[in-house]
């Protein structure tokens, strides 16, 4: 019988224990985590802190699912060490040993070089944990600062807004969602969020955070100080390297791991947030997934290949659908088709290489776009409908592969 550790209890240690057992339905598995709840939906945690869902709404896996598969879970436990040629792990709640060991201890919330970042009223937002103390810190609130103006620090934002609070943005790029967004539709998404009651300071560095009897003041470095009750850092997600480190691992941006999610030392697996695969860190949710899912076969003796995920996200920001996905082209370089009603918050750019769709970004109206998302992926020629692409009664189904 075959012994499966899986450290990390998100979206990619999920995926992986789910088809272990589905491949080996007599195996050991064991997961562990530093956190108290079972797995949960990261990106529902805006919702969590407007106090829209409560904590058992976002939970994806409660204890019953654990149990159903067979998969023991160690919540609230410390991995202090792995010993990788005796393969044992060493927790604060004991001793396991394994065959087959998986990292998808995915990141952690990426600090700036902020002087009092480390202050009190300045908080992160990346596990309930942190959305526990935002949302009791927020209470007593009216007023905060965010620093970040990426996908999760907006919706954040916007769940604090929805208990009452004013914010202030305080973003590095001169446009929101520079990922996801180029400057035409970021201008859109900007002027609705200020008509909500958002302001943003863009282009902006914020060099200090000061404590004072009146709250917290965030000194920019074009001399601006804007004042909050209290400061949200949302700048991004690294890898959690720690454990691999102290393995020895091979990591460059991420732990490196090949198409089957091996890692240089035998016998160990690496998933999700902290892996480099091909030279990329993905840092979304479906990569993770598929990440973990070819992870769980190649754990369980099958031959499973990941040969990467197409970046995607399908979702709401301060309420507003979007979707954004692959090369969005927000230098302008390439050939699109771009619809803009300003009057409806509505944007849309499709991006065309050799007569083929390579990317898109839909604000305010997603009209097809799963198919526009299948064809991205399917590299499918779209010569013979290209010129229809912008009437508003085309069929998209015709772009399906």
């Amino acid at each position: 019988m075959t012994a499966y550790l899986i450290i990390g209890n998100g979206v990619a240690g999920n995926a992986a224990a789910e088809n272990i057992r589905k491949y080996d339905p007599e195996g050991k598995i064991a997961i562990f985590s530093r956190e108290e709840r079972p797995f949960y939906y990261v990106p529902g945690l805006p919702e969590y802190v407007a106090g829209e869902k409560n904590a058992d709404q976002i939970i994806i896996h409660p204890q019953s699912w654990y149990d159903q598969h067979r998969i023991e879970l160690h919540l609230a436990t410390t991995v202090s060490r792995i010993d990788a040629a005796k393969k044992v792990v060493d927790t604060d709640k004991g001793s396991f040993p394994f065959d087959k060991l998986l990292l998808a201890t995915g990141g952690k919330s990426f600090i700036p070089p902020i002087k009092g970042a480390d202050a009190k009223g300045v908080f992160t937002l990346k596990t309930l944990a942190d959305a526990d103390r935002l949302k009791q810190a927020a209470a007593q609130a009216k007023t905060a600062v965010l620093i970040g103006g990426g996908l999760l620090g907006l919706e954040a934002g916007n769940g604090l807004r929805k208990q009452g609070l004013q914010i202030v943005v305080v973003e590095f790029f001169p446009r929101l969602l520079p990922r996801q967004m180029d400057v035409a539709g970021a201008a859109i998404l900007q002027s609705q969020m200020e008509e909500m009651g958002f302001s943003f300071h863009l282009g902006a560095v914020t060099e200090e955070i000061v404590a004072g009897p009146e709250g917290l003041t965030a000194c920019l470095k074009s001399g601006e100080k804007i004042g909050g009750d209290l400061v949200l850092i949302s700048a991004g997600v690294r890898p959690d390297l720690s454990l691999a480190q102290a393995l020895g691992l091979e990591a460059d941006k991420g732990v490196k791991v090949d198409d089957a999610m091996r890692t240089s030392r035998e016998g160990i697996y690496a998933a999700g947030d902290l892996v480099e695969h091909r030279g990329r860190v993905y840092g979304i949710w479906p990569a993770a997934m598929d990440q973990g899912k070819v992870a769980g076969e190649a754990m369980a003796g099958r031959e499973a290949q990941y040969a990467g995920t197409l970046p995607s996200n399908v979702l709401k920001v301060v309420g507003i659908d979007l979707v954004a996905a692959g090369d969005i082209d927000a230098e302008g370089k390439l050939e699109a088709i771009i619809q803009q009603d300003k009057a409806k918050k509505a944007y849309r750019k499709l991006v065309i290489q050799d007569n083929r769709l390579v990317g898109a970004i839909l604000l305010g109206d997603i009209r097809g776009h799963a198919e526009i998302q299948a064809a991205i992926k399917g590299q499918k020629d779209i010569s013979a409908v290209k010129s229809e692409l912008a009437k508003a009664d085309f069929d998209f189904k015709t772009l399906l592969p």
